[in-house]
């Protein structure tokens, strides 16, 4: 399983580093993981940028210091500072209609599994008006990860997002732009693993080694 570290140099960069491990699997019908910090922004979803209120949800995330950015997988919008986790596992497929909810259900038990090895108690479901709202998401305290899926011809993507740490900052950009969206949030259901008491420093190792499971990983960093 080829497993890739690290962060690239621009924000544009890193999204084409991730296009491409999904490339690579198609095309090798090999397995890929990939677990990173991506840095301080607001990642809105295609839902998000056929809203109304989308050029003003954007100004409300640069008038907290977020850099506002789209993205291709997941639903509702996503703020990430310099502790959010993004985590991905890239496998092939037969084809479009095969093994979607067996990936949801296998990427849940692994973020719970990862999640338990750093001390937090966590279980499948989210509060109600969470962020980026959807049927598989795991809690503790609040909504700590939420995941999606692309599928193309021949490779899927399994990927989501964890909160780490900074559970009030994310709260707060998310509190002024849900509202511009039209679409409910309550900033008491963000969690985190800092405030459900996990070991945060070791968070990303843990999230890493349960996704790549008891395959032989061939790492490499960017």
């Amino acid at each position: 399983m080829r497993v890739l570290r690290g962060r690239a140099d621009s924000r544009d960069a890193d999204r084409a580093a991730t296009r491409d491990l999904l490339d690579w699997v198609a095309e090798r019908g090999e397995p890929a993981v990939r677990v990173w910090a991506p840095g301080r922004q607001l990642a809105f979803g295609r839902r998000d940028a056929g809203s109304d209120g989308y050029d003003a949800a954007r100004a409300a995330a640069r008038e907290h210091d977020f850099p506002p950015v789209e993205r291709s997988v997941g639903g509702r919008a996503v703020a990430y500072t310099e502790t959010t986790l993004a985590f991905a596992r890239i496998t092939p497929v037969d084809g479009v209609r095969s093994g979607l909810q067996e990936r949801y259900d296998a990427m849940v038990a692994d973020v719970l599994d990862a999640l338990a090895a750093v001390g937090v108690d966590a279980r499948e479901g989210e509060p109600p008006e969470s962020f980026c709202p959807g049927e598989h998401s795991v809690a503790a305290g609040g909504k700590l990860a939420g995941i999606a899926q692309r599928v193309t011809k021949d490779a899927a993507l399994t990927s989501g997002v964890l909160v780490v740490d900074d559970r009030e900052e994310i709260a707060d950009v998310l509190a002024a732009v849900y509202p511009k969206l039209g679409v409910p949030f309550d900033p008491g259901s963000v969690g985190s693993v800092a405030a459900a008491g996990g070991d945060a420093a070791r968070v990303r190792d843990e999230l890493e080694d349960a996704l790549v499971g008891d395959a032989d990983a061939d790492v490499e960093r960017l």
